[in-house]
């Protein structure tokens, strides 16, 4: 006869699989969000700078497309680095449609409390974007803008990795220099930005010890009196000039000059042989892989100003994984410290100066087809760094230390 068991011990034998049988899944735990930071690219819609007639000729030293593209490609070289670390970088467009309506993108800017700037601005507009981001605690990248009268300001949370005007003339000088070829003859156009580049060219010529034969300034126009303005072979008739040294900040006129010249002579500045922060021919150093990286991704050759964006964006995510608690101005002080150094695939480690913020570099000069030397030249000296002796050293700086 089977034995019925009361139903209190079936409730006992339930309760015990469910005490003792396999342990029910946990909730899945939501992702934690990886600690980011916000980098602004800030420019405007109406750059003349990027209008299709000037970008097109490409004239030597001149942007020929926004930063935008460089900073994404420096995003991405930087991916496993910003992993490793757990952290992420947020690239933000910020554009205004024109110089008018900067100040309020600027002021909308520090109001989201972002707080790294990357400036792709015409000269015009730097100065007011370089004080606001100043005022808003803000670290701003001048990746564009040669202007000297940038470095003067001595913004601590400034930095140019765009060389200077002083620099990119030094480079020139030194060339000249050690080729021994000092007698210069200067031909300059009418603009104001015409001028900045003369008077560095003058300062960098008494610098390293070369002679202006004569200087002349430059005139296009449509008027047929003045037609004698833009001819070279009048500007150049006089003889005595070893090198025409030619400062053209539109690049018209400078285009076509070599060869155009009375006599036999090079021609250097704003054309010819150029001093550059980048070229699309630099074959060194990991150059060749750099510049396939970028047309791939921006359909167009890296120039002076992409490269300058991407070194920048590059300095700023090696000093943020290395302190990412940092501010801005942390990560400032710490990049104009000497405490971190980036490859910008020049040969030599590059490091920010700690009075005027400006990126130590090489400088390449270079013509249409290639890269002929690089600067400082061999045999130059400086009793701390050889690279100092590009653009304006410590002493010379209106600058300090902070």
């Amino acid at each position: 006869m089977t034995e019925r068991r009361p139903n209190s011990w079936l409730a006992a034998v339930a309760l015990g699989m469910v005490l003792h049988g396999p342990a029910l899944a946990a909730p899945a735990a939501k992702p934690t969000a990886l600690p980011t930071l916000q980098l602004a690219v800030v420019s405007v819609a109406d750059d003349a700078r990027y209008a299709p007639r000037r970008a097109d000729k490409r004239w030597p030293g001149q942007s020929t497309g926004r930063l935008n593209t460089a900073a994404r490609l420096a995003i991405e070289d930087a991916q496993l680095e910003l992993q490793e670390a757990g952290l992420q970088l947020k690239l933000r467009d910020a554009q205004a449609d024109n110089g008018a309506l900067l100040p309020a993108t600027l002021q909308a800017l520090q109001q989201a409390q972002v707080p790294y700037w990357l400036l792709d601005l015409p000269d015009a507009l730097m100065p007011q974007a370089v004080a606001a981001a100043q005022q808003a605690g803000a670290l701003a990248i001048n990746a564009s803008s040669a202007l000297d009268s940038l470095r003067a300001q001595c913004g601590h949370t400034t930095l140019h990795t765009y060389p200077s005007q002083s620099m990119l003339a030094d480079a020139l000088a030194q060339y000249l220099a050690a080729k021994t070829w000092k007698q210069v003859l200067v031909l300059q156009g009418p603009q104001a930005a015409d001028t900045l580049l003369a008077q560095a060219w003058a300062r960098a010529s008494k610098r390293y010890g070369l002679k202006t034969t004569d200087s002349k300034t430059f005139k296009l126009s449509g008027d047929p009196r003045e037609r004698d303005a833009a001819n070279p072979k009048l500007l150049t008739a006089e003889r005595s000039h070893e090198v025409v040294a030619v400062w053209d900040s539109e690049g018209e006129f400078a285009r076509a000059l070599p060869y155009a010249t009375q006599w036999p002579r090079p021609v250097l500045g704003s054309n010819g042989l150029t001093a550059l922060a980048w070229h699309p021919q630099w074959d060194r150093y990991g150059g060749p892989q750099l510049n396939r990286r970028f047309v791939k991704l921006a359909q167009r050759p890296m120039t002076g100003q992409d490269w300058a964006a991407w070194v920048g964006v590059k300095s700023l995510v090696t000093a943020w994984v290395a302190a990412p608690k940092a501010t801005p101005t942390q990560v400032a002080t710490r990049l104009r410290s000497g405490q971190v150094q980036v490859d910008g695939f020049k040969g030599v480690p590059l490091g920010f100066r700690a009075w005027d913020g400006q990126l130590r570099q090489p400088l390449l000069l270079g013509h249409a087809d290639g890269v002929t030397a690089t600067a400082p030249l061999d045999g130059v000296l400086h009793p701390v760094d050889t690279l100092d002796t590009l653009g304006v050293d410590e002493k010379e700086s209106p600058c300090k230390k902070p």
